[in-house]
Parts: C-alpha cells; sequence; structure tokens
C-alpha cells in the first residue's frame, strides 16, 4: 500500500506533466459571474461535482477503465468523449489525457493508445496494479486540490482557506471511491447542471485564465 500510495502520488502530482493548472472546469465562470465568493461557497460547489457531477463521473470512468478488458477500453473511452458536458470538458479531458498516456509510455513503458484522462488513469492503475480504491480517492483529491488552487487565485481565496477546503472535503473523496467499487457505465450520470452550464459558457468568456 505504501509503495501505491508513493506512486500515485507522483502520477497525480501537479507535478505531472498533464497542465492540470491551466483548466478549471468551469469554475472560472462561476468565480466570475458572483457564485463562489468565499471558502463556504468553494466547498459547496466541489461537494456538488463529487457527489453529482464531473468528479464523480471521472471517478465512475477511471473505476470502470481498470476493471474493463483490454478490448473494451476503446468503447469506454468514446462514452467519456459523448459524456463531455461542453467542448471544453471534452478537450480538458482529451489534453490532459493525451499528454498522461504520453508521460505513462515514456517513463514506464507501458502502451496506451489516447484515451482521455479517467479511463487513462484507470487503465494505468490496472496496469500497475495500483489499489483502485486508492487511486480513486486521489484521483479525485486531485482534483480538490487542483480546483482550490485556481479559487486561491480567480476568488481570491487565502491559501489557508484553501487547505481548510481540501481537509473539508478528503472524507468525501475516500467515501466516494468505496461507493464506486464495482462500478458499471450504469452508475455514469450528471445531476450538477449549474457546472455544466458555466463550463459551456466559459467558451465565450471575453477574459480568461483559464482554458476551460
Amino acid at each position: 500500500m505504501t509503495t501505491d500510495f508513493l506512486t500515485l502520488a507522483q502520477l497525480l502530482s501537479p507535478s505531472f506533466p498533464v497542465g492540470a493548472f491551466a483548466y478549471s472546469n468551469g469554475l472560472e465562470t462561476a468565480i466570475a459571474d458572483g457564485m463562489i465568493c468565499t471558502a463556504a461557497d468553494l466547498e459547496n460547489w466541489l461537494t456538488a461535482l463529487l457527489t453529482h457531477g464531473s468528479a464523480r463521473a471521472d471517478a465512475v470512468l477511471l473505476n470502470v477503465a481498470y476493471t474493463a478488458d483490454a478490448d473494451d477500453l476503446a468503447m469506454i473511452d468514446a462514452t467519456a468523449r459523448a459524456f463531455a458536458a461542453s467542448s471544453e470538458r471534452l478537450m480538458e479531458a482529451d489534453l490532459q489525457g493525451a499528454a498522461f498516456c504520453d508521460t505513462i509510455t515514456a517513463v514506464w513503458d507501458i502502451p496506451l493508445a489516447h484515451l482521455t484522462y479517467p479511463v487513462a488513469v484507470g487503465s494505468t492503475a490496472r496496469a500497475m496494479s495500483l489499489d483502485l480504491e486508492l487511486t480513486t480517492a486521489m484521483y479525485l483529491q486531485s482534483i480538490v486540490a487542483n480546483l482550490s488552487a485556481a479559487a486561491m487565485r480567480l476568488v481570491p481565496l487565502g491559501q489557508t482557506d484553501g487547505q481548510r477546503v481540501q481537509t473539508a472535503l478528503k472524507p468525501l473523496c475516500q467515501t466516494v471511491a468505496s461507493d464506486l467499487i464495482g462500478a458499471t457505465l450504469d452508475y455514469l450520470h450528471s445531476s450538477a447542471f449549474m457546472s455544466d452550464i458555466v463550463s459551456m459558457r466559459h467558451e465565450t468568456q471575453y477574459s480568461r485564465v483559464f482554458r476551460t
């Protein structure tokens, strides 16, 4: 388990070259529109993503990719692309996934096709025999950390408040990861509609710091 943790800490680190710092998942528009002004607002927003939105959907795709046969990966990846709620969400999953796959192949010599990010992480975790529940929990925590960092820059939110939000959401990341063991594509849904709408609106936002 210790080795799994250290490997996942590397794969999901901000230093891993997927460019996660450049994406806000629509959070930039939500902040610009005054929907997120405090640490409590951010925590509520991220809670919705983890329980009903894109973060949970990503975790489902990661789990399904982990347990799938190699022949099914293309179908799972196509499902991930079709499920993206906006062109920017698709771009985010596609470009981060491509960068992740390229790095995994170059460093670990694990051949990966051009997969979306959650599918690539699940497939890699299986190839490395990493613990699935731990992989999912740390993947979700990395989403929380990245979006918290975006909010620190844009709200602006203090670093201490950003860390409080991440600390508060750690148990939820673990709970979602535990609940999704054995997940199938039937688990895939999203009802965090405001998050999807601001992601769509970010495509035409005049002044932007983040790509999504």
